[in-house]
């Protein structure tokens, strides 16, 4: 009997690695709205300027460093998370649910930046890069949404278990960059909820403009890479604009971009995630500052740290690093805990409350 029960067990794991695994992967795109787009080139989407994602020769003193220094890269207790409060309707509000998740509160408007809520960032719930904290709050328990932004589509920012839920929970559109859309599809998201974007193309919910502007990164959620596109995001309204910068190494085109859409009320930058080996595809806490100087980012509010370890800096650094350049640059912080709600034109004095975890 064991070993019969034993043998069902392998088999029905088999079966669930068999199917849910190739779901979560999700679907490469087709159609003449992703091969017309101008940045997409020989079969793939490209950068302005083309990064090398890992730099020659630099990829085992990466991994040897990443396995070899794991005490710093988790914290010693536990990184306080706060219940976000209840829903407002007036003035700029934005609560970080840790990662890089965020709600923006404007003009009475909500908007849901890549939302995880999974356990491990991966295409496994088995393995993987696993949570820190837990998420503040359930998915059922969000306030009604006006849209769900999504900037690419990497495990830590595409959650096929999140999307599902807001899919059933929430009226909401999903608005995401060319060819995300395919993923969205597989996962039964209807069709007439998704809209799709290239860069500078906007989509109006509610009272918000939603606008796709560029970011230097690439995308993949299996083997073959680039076949969706990634992006930052404006996000403006009558009474305030946010700027979120998504996944992206530090290029001239913050500049643009400030000239263009700027200046910001606030910014979620993405500050960590960064090693010597893949300079190009994400930014250091030093130029996450540039890049908000460039933008004219008006608070600085960091995301992309403290939820999951995905390189080897210790868990800390990015936003030590941050404020010490920030301050050396005059540049406003807030640095809330998960489920913190910032109000933009009042933010809370920076405690460096991780000094404690």
């Amino acid at each position: 009997m064991r070993r019969a029960l034993t043998a069902l067990a392998v088999a029905a794991a088999a079966a669930w690695v068999a199917w849910d695994i190739p779901v979560a992967m999700g679907r490469r795109p087709t159609g003449p709205r992703v091969t017309r787009s101008p940045r997409y080139r020989d079969g793939a989407f490209r950068n302005e300027a083309p990064p090398t994602p890992v730099e020659p020769g630099t990829m085992g003193s990466t991994l040897r460093s990443f396995f070899r220094d794991r005490g710093d890269r988790i914290p010693t207790g536990s990184i306080p998370v706060v219940t976000p409060a209840a829903p407002i309707d007036s003035g700029l509000h934005i609560t970080w649910h840790g990662h890089s998740t965020s709600l923006v509160e404007l003009d009475g408007a909500r908007v849901l930046l890549d939302p995880v809520w999974g356990e491990r960032v991966s295409p496994s719930r088995l393995v993987g890069p696993r949570r820190l904290h837990r998420p503040p709050q359930p998915i059922g328990a969000l306030p009604r949404l006006d849209a769900v932004v999504i900037s690419h589509d990497h495990y830590d920012h595409l959650d096929q278990a999140a999307i599902r839920e807001l899919a059933r929970t929430q009226d909401a559109p999903f608005v995401v960059p060319l060819g995300v859309g395919a993923h969205l599809e597989r996962w039964k998201v209807p069709a007439d909820r998704i809209i799709e974007l290239d860069w500078h193309e906007s989509h109006q919910a509610g009272p918000l403009r939603l606008t796709a502007t560029p970011a230097q990164h690439f995308s993949g959620r299996g083997f073959k890479r680039d076949g969706t596109l990634w992006a930052s995001w404006v996000i403006a309204g009558p009474g305030g604009k946010v700027f979120y910068t998504g996944d992206t190494g530090y290029f001239a085109g913050y500049t643009e971009i400030g000239a263009q859409y700027g200046p910001f009320d606030a910014a979620l930058v993405q500050v960590g995630a960064y090693a010597p080996g893949w300079p190009d595809i994400h930014m250091t806490p030093e130029e996450g500052v540039a890049a908000h100087v460039d933008v004219r980012g008006g608070l600085l509010i960091p995301v992309h740290w403290a939820t999951f370890s995905l390189a080897p800096h210790p868990w800390s650094d990015p936003v030590d690093r941050l404020c010490a350049e920030a301050k050396e640059r005059g540049v406003p912080v807030a640095v809330p805990r998960p489920g913190e709600r910032v109000d933009v034109s009042a933010p809370p004095e920076l405690d460096k409350w991780w000094n404690t975890v």
